[in-house]
């Protein structure tokens, strides 16, 4: 039986403040830890099947042309090798968005250099690697086509643009202004997994083993390309090395398994190589951010202008979205904001974890850097000032929002008002700085469903085919579903991942634990009034703890009451009226001491603290975990991440870990966090928001304003690489 619930008004019970097994908010383990760190948790790549080959997919050496491979003949006689497989189907970049639409397909022409254009299968990884570098492919009748998005042309997102009051006449008349341009570079998602898919099909059935984040719209992009019907797709998936965006859509490799294992019959396993996977899955954009800041004497804004330039493929509709927080963070009567797509031919460009508010509310958050001291007051309390009462251009109320406490909350701990004057501290030859930021993300609710079963052991299964990348998922749903009937976390299984199973909102925009955490809260909801109406009772009058039913001065274990039955009930949850009505964001700041060597300008993180708040936190561990990893990717936002193109033909030129500088071990110091206690009663019936991708979104700016605090110097030119930083000292 379904029960559907629609979020058409606020969830003001609260329910889960005052459920008896406690479980909800605990920093509790994840259950499948143990099995991640001993090496037996299975990934997409680590199944063993009867009969399975390996492919190897084969790239464009360039960006325009028709793809031709002029020995495929002699490759396809090399040792072990079974197909040479160049296909109209293959993608010609991941499927992010395009389920139920047509992808973009076709291997016949380049449209990027590194393009997975043809795949080879062998016996051996070997040999189909061997194979596969061994097949020359050359490009026929190819022209020069742009790869810098300051040349290339545009096209305006007239969605994206607004025009409020008169910015100008408020930039002319202030008493303060700032009207600054920053740009950041591209960033790769970098997960420590590779992409990788095994194929196998029995008749006109396929099922796909696989690591993805959204398997309700994969399965649906895997069946467009494949030109078949979705109900012939079974993706497995109950472990995620990762995605941060690039593993919501489906990826070549996935749909080049699908054609090589009908072609041959045989299962076909396809890895994407570390460099394959810079290459060819998702990019997020570089930014050109232009930001103008109009303000009074005290500080208070009357104009906030951001305009910002993103680019992609041609054909695609993704263009990051860095205006998103630019509409509600900050007040100011006055506003305009535009948002042009540039068209070059490099590597598509998507979701990369907090696509837009990563970038978007980084600039901003150094813009505001600035103005404080144009004016002359602190940073945090220019922020204070110009926290606006109602969203600045919709005026509706904003749904919950704890943005003073965590400012105000978050430089006590950090000890902000130590802060150091501008070049004011030393440690024998390092410059010390403090510097902060806000944080700020949209929120929003999916549709999502999930079945749960309380059998008639008084054990329960929660089933749905949402994953965990890593966020805590299995934790969650199994506090949610154990708190609602009274269970143990031991006591219930929660099972992830597989198409066969009921569809969940996926992993992605920070909308997976508060979506998929109501549809078990839904389904949990029906069984408790069932076992109400077989005890006599008002539902709410009944407590579940330990496996017991307790109601009307009576105690009778669960199994008694089920008598040998099981309980299954399906939840199903839609986004309705509340979505619109409020505007739903979560908030938060960021405190950083760096030190900035006074002869190199090597910059190092030496603290960090964040204090966020997501509406009620539903795991204090997991949670935690995902801010530090956001600061952690501020970090290397601030200092190193860079995707480096070549000028001339677009190739990436740091397609490896080796040259991609993420943040190691040592470039992250000890990081503090702090969840600010919150219900959102606008955002779903757990009063939960999502957290994910909070913690990035503004991290960096607090590490640059720091290192303009040690330094004087102001890196407009992301990342603040020591050549940067020298220059001005």
């Amino acid at each position: 039986m379904t029960e559907q619930f629609k979020m058409d008004a606020p969830a003001t019970e609260r329910r889960l403040d005052d459920m008896a097994q406690g479980l909800v908010g605990a920093p509790l383990d994840r259950p499948e830890g143990a099995l991640k760190v001993t090496g037996t948790a299975t990934y997409a790549n680590e199944w063993q099947i009867e009969g399975m080959v390996h492919g190897v997919m084969v790239r464009a050496p360039g960006n325009s042309g028709r793809v031709v491979l002029s020995n495929r003949e002699a490759v396809a006689k090399m040792p072990g090798v079974l197909s040479v497989i160049q296909d109209d189907r293959l993608l010609r970049n991941p499927a992010q968005g395009t389920a139920n639409k047509a992808p973009v397909q076709g291997a016949q022409h380049a449209t990027y250099l590194g393009q997975l254009i043809a795949i080879v299968v062998a016996e051996s990884f070997e040999q189909a690697r061997h194979a596969a570098q061994a097949l020359k492919v050359t490009l026929e009748n190819g022209e020069m086509v742009p790869v810098d998005p300051a040349t290339a042309a545009v096209e305006p997102q007239e969605d994206q643009t607004l025009d409020q009051g008169n910015l100008d006449g408020a930039m002319s008349e202030a008493k303060h202004s700032v009207d600054v341009v920053y740009t950041t570079p591209s960033h790769s998602s970098s997960p420590m997994e590779p992409h990788a898919s095994i194929a196998s099909w029995e008749g006109e059935d396929l099922t796909l083993r696989a690591s993805y984040q959204m398997l309700k719209y994969n399965r649906n992009e895997l069946a467009d390309s494949l030109r078949i019907h979705p109900d012939r797709v079974r993706i497995i998936s109950p472990y995620v090395g990762g995605g941060f965006g690039s593993k919501l859509g489906l990826a070549p490799e996935a749909v080049a398994a699908a054609i090589a294992a009908k072609e041959l019959g045989r299962p076909v396993s396809v890895a994407l190589h570390r460099q394959q996977v810079y290459e060819a899955t998702m990019r997020r954009s570089e930014t050109r951010q232009r930001l103008r800041l109009a303000a009074d004497s005290d500080g208070r804004l009357s104009g906030f202008g951001h305009d910002a330039r993103v680019s992609n493929l041609p054909g695609e509709t993704f263009a990051e979205p860095v205006l998103q927080a630019s509409h509600f963070l900050y007040a100011g009567a006055n506003r305009k904001m535009s948002l042009e797509l540039a068209r070059l031919h490099r590597l598509c460009a998507g979701s990369v974890r907090a696509p837009g508010e990563a970038v978007g509310v980084t600039v901003v958050e150094n813009a505001m850097d600035e103005l404080a001291h144009e004016v002359g007051i602190d940073p945090v309390e220019l922020r204070l000032r110009n926290i606006p009462e109602k969203d600045p251009e919709s005026v509706k109320d904003y749904s919950s929002r704890r943005f003073r406490e965590a400012l105000q909350s978050g430089a006590e701990i950090f000890g902000w008002a130590k802060r150091p004057g501008v070049k004011e501290r030393r440690d024998g030859e390092w410059l010390i700085g403090y510097g902060m930021a806000s944080a700020a993300r949209i929120n929003a609710l999916m549709e999502s469903q999930a079945r749960v079963t309380l059998l008639p052991d008084g054990t329960a299964r929660v089933e749905t085919d949402m994953t965990d990348i890593g966020t805590g998922t299995y934790a969650i749903l199994g506090q949610i579903a154990g708190d609602m009937l009274g269970l143990p976390r031991d006591k219930v299984d929660v099972i992830l991942g597989d198409t066969n199973l009921p569809p969940a909102a996926g992993s992605g925009g920070s909308w997976g634990a508060s979506s998929s955490g109501t549809s078990v809260y839904i389904a949990c909801e029906a069984i408790r009034r069932q076992l109400a109406d077989r005890l006599d009772v008002n539902e709410h009058d009944l407590m579940l703890k330990d496996a017991r039913a307790t109601y009307a001065n009576q105690t009778k274990a669960l199994t008694d009451v089920l008598q040998g039955d099981e309980i299954a009930k399906l939840g199903h949850v839609l986004p309705g009226e509340t979505s619109d009505a409020v505007r739903q964001a979560t908030f938060g700041a960021y405190f950083a001491e760096v030190a900035v060597h006074a002869a190199s300008g090597e910059t190092r993180v030496r603290r960090m603290h964040g204090s966020f708040a997501a509406g009620r936190i539903l795991n204090a561990k997991t949670a935690r975990s995902q801010c530090l990893g956001g600061m952690t990717f501020g970090i290397g936002m601030a200092l190193t991440e860079e995707l480096t193109f070549d000028p001339r033909d677009g190739h990436v030129v740091n397609h490896n870990l080796a040259e991609y500088h993420i943040p190691v071990n040592a470039d992250v110091p000890q990081l503090t966090v702090e969840l600010l206690e919150e219900r959102d009663d606008w955002a779903s019936p757990l009063q939960a928001k999502g957290i994910g991708e909070l913690g990035i979104c503004g991290a960096a700016a607090a590490i640059t304003n720091a290192i303009y605090n040690a330094t004087g110097v102001r890196v407009r030119n992301y990342p603040a690489t020591l050549d940067k930083v020298i220059v001005g000292l």
